[in-house]
């Protein structure tokens, strides 16, 4: 079981292998693959930083635990309907991103995100609601 805060959810639906460092890159690649490949994967939603955060580098900017961030968190949750300490499978989550959410949901939820600029998390959540799951990497 994978533990995970809530706007890792929408990061691994625009995860194409980048990120802030090697170790980080790889260690999302692994939940990734494992989402993937094995939907029935259960993950707890926690609050705070969780198993991506533990290979964020430390660089001295450490943003999971800033404020803006716990507040992407439960805006996410809250649209997904979900809350902390659930326990659901990669699936489940699936069928509430496609009962919830639609693209533009990311420009407004992720505004402040630097990644967003890149336009790959609205495409992940395009072909979440078009069934195609997670995209291989």
């Amino acid at each position: 079981m994978y533990k995970l805060r809530g706007h890792h959810i929408f990061c691994l639906l625009g995860y194409r292998g980048m990120g802030y460092s090697q170790e980080y890159v790889e260690n999302m690649t692994k939940l990734h693959h494992t989402l993937r490949d094995n939907p029935h994967t259960f993950i707890e939603l926690i609050e705070g930083p969780d198993q991506l955060c533990e290979k964020y580098p430390n660089t001295g900017n450490y943003h999971c635990e800033e404020n803006r961030i716990y507040a992407r968190d439960s805006a996410i949750l809250k649209k997904l309907k979900l809350e902390i300490g659930q326990i659901l499978t990669w699936e489940d989550i699936e069928s509430r991103i496609k009962k919830y959410i639609i693209p533009s949901d990311i420009k407004t939820v992720c505004e402040t995100c630097t990644w967003r600029s890149y336009g790959v998390c609205e495409e992940g959540v395009q072909e979440i609601l078009e069934g195609k799951g997670l995209r291989e990497v």
